[in-house]
């Protein structure tokens, strides 16, 4: 049985040239690199770590875009992570999406709302907007029978 949990994450958007965030150095601080267009990459890391890893992605895109935009937009951004073993198969009532490939992520459709799905190693996260956050979680528990 896959287990739920809250998962705070912070979320940093970067949106520029699509050859400026081919070159960016991503950041330390465990942060995660989304590709999600061209000319977009979120970064998500720890909630410690948001001020850091903004500041990072400011500098460092500086240097290669000077009309790009760098936001902390965690606030905008809810996160479930389903744990354990049966995780794929909990996430399979949820979504016609094949689970992420190890390191990876998908986005679509999840629980009839857009999702950006993270393999962890201990199971998968789910990001959704803000305001599907209660709504993921009701459907995880019900069409998923995960517990909590």
């Amino acid at each position: 049985m896959a287990e739920l949990r809250d998962a705070p994450l912070a979320v940093v958007l970067c949106s520029a040239q699509a050859a400026a965030l081919d070159a960016l150095v991503a950041p330390g601080h465990g942060a995660r690199v989304l590709r999600t267009a061209p000319d977009e990459a979120l970064f998500v890391a720890g909630p410690a770590v948001a001020s850091d890893v903004l500041r990072e992605v400011e500098d460092r895109i500086a240097a290669l875009d000077d009309d790009a935009l760098v936001l902390d937009v965690s606030d905008g951004w809810a996160a479930w992570s389903f744990v354990g073993g049966d995780a794929p198969r909990a996430f399979s009532f949820l979504s016609h999406l094949d689970p992420p490939a190890a390191g990876t992520f998908v986005q679509g459709d999840v629980a009839r709302v857009a999702a950006k799905v993270l393999d962890e190693p201990d199971g998968l996260t789910i990001l959704v907007p803000a305001y599907w956050r209660e709504h993921l979680r009701e459907r995880a528990i019900v069409d998923a029978r995960v517990t909590t």
